[in-house]
């Protein structure tokens, strides 16, 4: 597992306090996952503080998750005692990771694939830690064509694409691309939900998918 040095820059969080798109993601990703039973093993990669790993602590899974926010792991901590937590970034190996947790039966990741240099990596990383079988489910501010039109005829593209925001997305996922990157990952069985706003204005969407038996 890598230094906190060797971490760089991250973001930095105050308060175990959580998002408002919370609100419009749960309800999409509990629909992909209200079929995990108790006991099964939960990786939440890009975890931040905390927060939306926490709301399934009713669930009786094993829940871990990894950050690579040092800020937002010591909040994690402290705030969810039981809850594992692991500071990592987007490059930490799977070896490194399934040598403290195990293999896993599900990975969620929500809202970090679109500020990542490799996803692909990210995703290959996903897949290895995931049992046979097991779920991944990812969330990501949707991108289509409807949508990027009308933000260009509204002019909130500059808005939008938050360049001037540090840390702030880098990669802008359809469905298409995304699906793409997971069956290149080895991914299968690859299933879409609009999240967030109304039909093809979408906030994010989620895509759940499986590592193959």
């Amino acid at each position: 597992m890598k230094t906190e040095e060797q971490l760089g820059i991250s973001y930095e969080y105050t308060a175990a306090n959580h998002e408002v798109s919370h609100s419009y993601l749960k309800p999409i990703v509990d629909q992909f996952v209200e079929d995990v039973p108790p006991h099964s093993v939960i990786l939440d990669m890009g975890c931040g503080n905390g927060s939306f790993l926490s709301l399934y602590r009713d669930r009786g899974w094993m829940l871990h998750g990894t950050d690579f926010s040092t800020t937002g792991i010591e909040i994690a901590k402290k705030n969810y005692p039981d809850i594992n937590f692991i500071l990592g970034d987007s490059q930490t190996s799977a070896e490194d990771l399934t040598k403290q947790v195990g293999l896993v039966d599900l990975v969620i990741s929500t809202e970090v694939v679109e500020h990542l240099y490799d996803p692909k990596a990210f995703l290959r990383t996903a897949y290895s830690v995931l049992k046979p079988g097991g779920l991944l489910v990812v969330t990501t501010p949707y991108h289509g064509y409807l949508k990027n039109l009308a933000l260009a005829v509204t002019g909130s593209m500059d808005k939008h694409f938050t360049v001037l925001w540090d840390h702030g997305h880098i990669k802008f996922w359809s469905a298409k691309t995304l699906s793409n990157a997971l069956e290149e990952a080895g991914f299968r069985d690859i299933r879409f939900k609009g999240a967030g706003r109304l039909p093809y204005m979408w906030k994010s969407m989620a895509i759940a998918c499986r590592r193959p038996l």
